[in-house]
């Protein structure tokens, strides 16, 4: 057994989470949405279950997590930093990763931040819907203590429709600080 399998296996048990990620959900490219996402322990718990899988995952975290000595972990997790005061199109990049990548899962958090927001940020949409990828709808249920992927959505083009379909999923779901967390996407 590989040494991240291993430490997510541990990670999962001493925790007493469980990881729920059917196999014909499991795809060798997809945009993964990260949510809900109100704690930092929201990280630690997606990689165990990416981990005890055996899957590749990178994910976009501020560019200051991606400099210095605790820059190398958080790359060596599949972090892909991103300068916020930048303009550049980070939804072009990311379909075009997608696109010259053989396997790759991007996880997002569609939230864009750990606190209350009015509604979600829409990039994972555009990044999935540009690369004509799946969108997997990855949770972390802290009242089930679970967490995984729990639906593939094919995006229909029809803005709408998908985040309806991508928002009813996530109606149920509680995170770690539930006051903190808007189901309400669009």
């Amino acid at each position: 057994m590989p040494v991240k399998a291993f430490l997510g296996n541990i990670a999962l048990w001493v925790s007493g989470w469980k990881s729920h990620f059917p196999e014909e959900y499991r795809k060798d490219k997809m945009v993964l949405i990260a949510a809900p996402h109100t704690s930092n322990w929201d990280l630690f718990y997606a990689m165990a279950v990416f981990w005890k899988l055996g899957i590749s995952v990178k994910y976009f975290i501020k560019d200051a997590y991606t400099k210095g000595l605790h820059g190398y972990l958080f790359k060596s997790m599949g972090a892909i930093g991103v300068d916020r005061k930048r303009t550049g199109n980070l939804v072009h990049h990311a379909a075009a990763l997608l696109e010259k990548n053989r396997e790759m899962v991007i996880m997002v958090p569609a939230e864009g931040t750990r606190k209350r927001v009015d509604k979600w940020k829409t990039g994972f949409y555009h990044i999935a819907l540009k690369a004509k990828v799946p969108v997997g709808l990855g949770y972390l249920d802290y009242g089930k203590k679970e967490a995984g992927v729990g639906k593939l959505v094919y995006l229909t083009g029809d803005f709408e429709q998908d985040m309806a379909e991508i928002e009813a999923f996530y109606r149920d779901i509680t995170a770690k600080y539930p006051e903190q967390y808007n189901p309400k996407i669009f």
